[in-house]
């Protein structure tokens, strides 16, 4: 198997695992009495622990520099509350109050914020494609939200708050690591900030009372620790040793797509066009953020492109 291929899988499989963690929260926020604080808490602990121990026997050294020096201490700690803990509160909120596919879209409404964070914090506008992502993203949430008619909500006010804040917290959780990335592998990092975001709330899995489960439902607990999470950050990050990030970006729409199909096939979610035509708007606003065009514009000489 060729080093693109074997990055295509892992980085396919990365992304589908992930949407069936969303199809599986939606199960439980819809048949049990599981509190969202309550599965992110045990999710983001649980996990945090298990990769933790996985980079204590592969990076011990990058875990003690990030513990022992203050600056990377902040930074790791800045990350995990306003970035980790942030976007994984919203986005199952998001789910409980809408459904997996619709939260899964809208939380690729995050290149917009990146787009506006990165044209003020430079000083500069935006290309025009960035432009034209930023339309395409707005006019996808229009349908999504609207059905494409003007007098009209097909999403509560409520899901559509949570699923923007989820985008939003979605950008900061790409945008605060950078510098610990530039210095350390992507999984100590990941696996430190789950820890600490997951002891943040563990006070939650004390206080709140643990939902009646049965076994099914427990076994879909541990699939969103497990695979949904641990599994699902590991394979999608190795996936960037075999392929480009670029790549990754594009390869990441499977899950939406894989938590669209498990939740219309088996949870018995109904779509309508509208709903499909926005969802397939705002994945393409990730995947022209995902396209090299400065390096097709230098090579075409289109400086518009630029």
């Amino acid at each position: 198997m060729s080093k693109q291929a074997k990055g295509i899988i892992l980085a396919a499989s990365g992304a589908a695992l992930w949407g069936i963690s969303g199809a599986a929260a939606q199960y439980l926020f819809a048949t049990t009495n599981t509190s969202n604080t309550w599965l992110v808490g045990l999710r983001l602990l649980g996990a945090g622990v298990l990769l933790t121990l996985w980079c204590l026997l592969k990076h011990p050294h990058q875990l003690r520099a990030m513990v022992t020096n203050r600056g990377n201490l902040k930074l790791l700690i800045l990350f995990a509350i306003l970035g980790m803990t942030n976007s994984q509160l919203s986005y199952f909120l998001a789910i409980k109050y809408s459904n997996a596919p619709t939260a899964t879209v809208i939380q690729y409404l995050q290149p917009v914020f990146i787009i506006i964070w990165l044209a003020i914090s430079t000083h500069r506008l935006p290309r025009r494609i960035d432009c034209f992502s930023i339309a395409l993203a707005l006019v996808g949430t229009f349908f999504l939200a609207t059905g494409g008619q003007l007098n009209q909500l097909t999403l509560t006010p409520v899901a559509l708050f949570w699923g923007i804040w989820c985008a939003a917290a979605a950008a900061l959780y790409t945008l605060l690591p950078r510098p610990l990335l530039n210095r350390f592998d992507a999984l100590p990092v990941c696996g430190l900030a789950m820890l600490i975001s997951g002891v943040l709330l563990s006070p939650s899995l004390v206080m709140i009372p643990a939902p009646h489960l049965n076994l099914l439902a427990w076994g879909l607990v541990a699939y969103i620790v497990i695979g949904g999470t641990m599994f699902s950050y590991t394979l999608f990050l190795q996936s960037i040793r075999y392929i480009s990030p670029a790549a990754t970006g594009i390869l990441s729409a499977f899950e939406p797509l894989v938590a669209t199909i498990l939740a219309v096939t088996l949870l018995g979610t109904q779509l309508t066009w509208a709903a499909v035509f926005g969802s397939v708007l705002i994945l393409l606003t990730t995947v022209l953020q995902a396209i090299p065009f400065r390096k097709f514009a230098v090579f075409l000489h289109w400086p518009h492109l630029r």
